[in-house]
């Protein structure tokens, strides 16, 4: 197995680190899984052996996420940046309005793939204004929207939501807006306490929950009969529904391996203990970050931090190359900032170890008191 086999602690924002035990697991069963003859990736997806994987993946997710029975679990491909576009073709028609509130790189773009559908869009609020730096509380909500669109967490910048809007819609007897949550980056790293207002929520798994491939949309289903006569069979969320998720050929491995990893995380105490050791490893750099803030400087205000994605910068660029050089002697990657930020970023989704942080915690201890 992996037992003698170097493992370096990988910080990348996605694909990321996966649990090793979910790996030796594949690599145990990747020639012959349970008695088939023949590997997970090579069997066809209509099989008993396949349909019994699909099952326990969706029954699993149900129960980790406690999803209610009115919300169909779809598995899909192409990302979060597909879902920009399915999200409005669904949810909405030309001519009507949607509310996005931006806060970075990936609501920019789902933004953009509204406005190429013709509807209007409404920014209900944005944090450009400071670099995405925080997450944006003050708004007032248009009257007649269709859907209100969030980025849940942002990978990029560093911020996350601690809990939802529910703007009311004033026009319909103070009814909540419905919401669309791109999850992608902290999908299953903390429980959702409230289904109520959500109409789709949508994820890659490749942060949290698997290898890039897989697309997870969690749709209630009274919103299917906004789908317009017009939209491809493909594009519509309804015909995966429809079709247990097989109206074409799934991504039949990335499900095998998404199952395993929700195994997983079922096995270190569900999703509450996930949010709990996701925020003791965020915590040790932010202690860090903040004790030092005069040479460390964290991007993201500290009521809107990411426990998935820190991001911060040295108060002398000049330093950069010097504190990756000391990182990666303890075997510590990918901790290089986006471009948008610059400096670095600490992606510390569920699989990333405590022990990792502590590490990355000292190291940066360590240059501060070299180079300060």
């Amino acid at each position: 197995m992996f037992s003698n086999t170097k493992r370096v602690y990988n910080f990348s924002p996605g694909p990321a680190t996966l649990p090793t035990s979910v790996l030796e697991e594949v690599q145990k069963d990747f020639l012959n899984y349970q008695a088939s003859g023949m590997s997970v990736i090579e069997m066809s997806h209509r099989s008993k052996v396949f349909l019994k994987i699909y099952e326990d993946a969706i029954a699993s997710l149900r129960s980790l996420m406690s999803i209610p029975d009115r919300f169909d679990i779809l598995f899909m491909t192409g990302g979060a940046s597909t879902q920009f576009a399915l999200a409005p073709l669904n949810l909405s028609a030309p001519g009507r309005q949607v509310s996005y509130i931006n806060t970075g790189s990936w609501s920019k773009k789902a933004i953009e793939q509204a406005k190429l559908q013709g509807l209007s869009v409404n920014i209900l609020a944005s944090s450009e204004d400071k670099n995405f730096s925080y997450i944006p509380k003050d708004f007032n909500l248009a009257e007649d929207q269709d859907y209100l669109h969030i980025t849940s967490n942002n990978t990029i910048f560093g911020t996350q939501y601690k809990k939802w809007p529910s703007p009311v819609l004033e026009s319909e007897a103070k009814t909540k807006c419905p919401l669309v949550i791109d999850m992608s980056s902290d999908f299953l790293s903390r429980p959702i306490l409230d289904w109520d207002n959500i109409a789709l929520l949508y994820a890659g798994v490749q942060k949290n929950a698997g290898p890039a491939g897989l697309t997870i949309a969690i749709i209630a289903r009274e919103y299917y009969d906004r789908e317009k006569e017009n939209t491809p069979s493909l594009f519509r969320y309804s015909t995966y529904a429809k079709n247990q998720s097989m109206y074409n050929t799934p991504p039949s491995f990335q499900i095998y391996m998404f199952l395993l990893v929700l195994k997983w995380i079922a096995e270190q105490g569900g999703l509450i203990k996930m949010a709990q050791h996701n925020e003791k490893k965020s915590e040790l750099i932010y202690e860090v970050l903040d004790k030092y803030h005069d040479f460390y400087k964290a991007h993201a205000n500290k009521e809107d931090r990411s426990l998935m994605n820190i991001t911060w910068n040295l108060s002398d660029t000049s330093y950069e190359s010097l504190f990756l050089e000391m990182t990666e002697k303890q075997d510590l990657y990918s901790l290089r900032g986006h471009r948008s930020v610059g400096g670095f970023r600490a992606s510390v989704y569920n699989a990333m170890p405590l022990r990792a942080c502590e590490i990355l915690a000292s190291c940066m201890e360590d240059f501060y008191k070299k180079y300060s």
